[in-house]
């Protein structure tokens, strides 16, 4: 145990005193967060608008789309030439310009002629005010009070009330999905980006012939377990540093760069309509979920898939002589498991109870993506215990066969050297006595 402890030690230090280790896990996470931060805020504050001179000759609009939109002004005006509207969009002075000349019909097609590029989400903006506003000249048309066309046209809310949970709201399901496909994307890419890490370590060492040296003084057993401990002991140390980073960014900067936030959030709980109550109702469906129980969850799996995943991948490491191409051909069987995890997570988040979420979610090769999307959306709903306790023994006591399998393997692969050897070749090594 003090063998591998040493080696744990070395792998751990080595990695964490790197200026590369610091940059990754506290400059990454500070630089993405200060850069969707500032697009935000700019997006939010920006002063910028696109600026829509209206000729209303036929006086179908008469200003009454001026203020429909904060992103979007418009000039009205009757009488200018085209020619004269034409130059004022070359020369930038308005970003386009919409003509309606007299006699023009509610049914007649409306230009709008521009001298820029106007980005998709404006293009919306100014065709649904357009569009609104002919809708309305319309129904105004037609023989029917304007009373009874409000209440056809209402729409009935249709609420799903879960009878073994009252916070299961549409707002909440929505939340817990993007959750669940953060959770499930997150466990995806740590499996394999740990699991390639020990695979590199264990070729390098036996490349450059240092482990030929290490063997001679521990067992190969122990030099892999405390390759894959101190591996993924970095990763659970990235992980605490990243929390810690997450939760502090979100109570001491948001409220610094948005104090406003709260009060919309207030005002839409209060009953506010708009962009207000729908702000207030993400907050609701975020505070709503099980944080303490997903994050615990989180490093369970990661810890059970990276155990398992990380022994395979390091008796591939030990199996080959001549780098990472001789390794591509063999690491095909263990990544695929992930790659079909990831797919089974992606059904999962959307049907959870589903059988095959349900078969995803205990497998053990797939269960620590699929499980992770499933617990976002609520435990004992989505989820019952023993489903999620039967799941982590399987998890566990997977990695303790994956571990015998790849220690077998890794007693003979790491002192052997020639051509690449093939999966059957491998489990005979497994299963060798001596």
């Amino acid at each position: 145990m003090n063998k591998i402890f040493l080696v744990l030690k070395r792998e751990f230090l080595s990695r964490v005193q790197k200026k590369t280790f610091l940059l990754v896990t506290i400059g990454l996470p500070v630089l993405i967060f200060g850069i969707y931060a500032a697009i935000f805020y700019f997006s939010v504050n920006s002063s910028s608008k696109t600026k829509i001179m209206v000729v209303d000759d036929a006086g179908l609009f008469k200003d009454t789309i001026a203020a429909s939109s904060k992103d979007v002004t418009y000039v009205f005006t009757n009488g200018v030439a085209s020619s004269e509207l034409e130059q004022k969009a070359k020369s930038k002075e308005i970003d386009g310009y919409i003509v309606v000349p007299k006699g023009a019909s509610l049914d007649d097609k409306i230009n709008l002629v521009t001298g820029t590029k106007i980005g998709i989400m404006t293009r919306g903006t100014i065709t649904d005010a357009i569009q609104a506003r002919l809708e309305k000249l319309k129904m105004d048309a037609l023989p029917v009070s304007q009373d009874l066309l409000k209440k056809a046209k209402a729409e009935n809310k249709v609420d799903f009330v879960n009878i073994n949970d009252k916070n299961d709201s549409g707002m909440r399901a929505g939340v817990s999905y993007g959750v669940g496909v953060f959770c499930g994307i997150l466990i995806y890419m740590v499996l394999l980006l740990y699991g390639t890490s020990v695979m590199r370590g264990v070729m390098e060492e036996k490349v450059s012939r240092i482990a030929e040296i290490v063997v001679s003084s521990i067992k190969p057993f122990q030099l892999m377990m405390g390759k894959i401990l101190g591996i993924g002991a970095v990763g659970l140390l990235q992980f605490v540093i990243w929390i810690v980073l997450g939760v502090g960014l979100r109570l001491i900067l948001i409220p610094i760069l948005f104090p406003e936030a709260s009060h919309m959030v207030a005002t839409g709980a209060m009953g506010a309509g708009g962009s207000a109550a729908d702000m207030a109702g993400v907050m609701q469906a975020l505070s709503s979920i099980n944080y303490p129980l997903i994050i615990t969850m989180f490093f369970v799996y990661f810890l059970g898939g990276y155990f398992i995943y990380a022994s395979l991948f390091a008796a591939i490491g030990c199996s080959v002589s001549d780098g990472q191409q001789d390794a591509q051909g063999l690491t095909l069987p263990v990544t695929l498991p992930i790659i079909i995890g990831f797919v089974i997570m992606m059904q999962a988040v959307n049907d959870p109870t589903s059988g095959l979420a349900v078969f995803g979610s205990l497998f053990p090769l797939t269960s620590p993506i699929v499980m992770m999307a499933r617990v976002t959306q609520g435990v004992p709903d989505a989820v019952s215990w023993w489903e999620l306790a039967l799941s982590i023994v399987l998890l566990f006591g997977s990695f303790i066969i994956t571990t015998w399998f790849a220690g077998k393997i890794y007693r003979t692969g790491i002192l052997m050297y020639g051509k690449k050897p093939t999966w059957k070749e491998l489990f005979k090594w497994a299963f060798r006595k001596n």
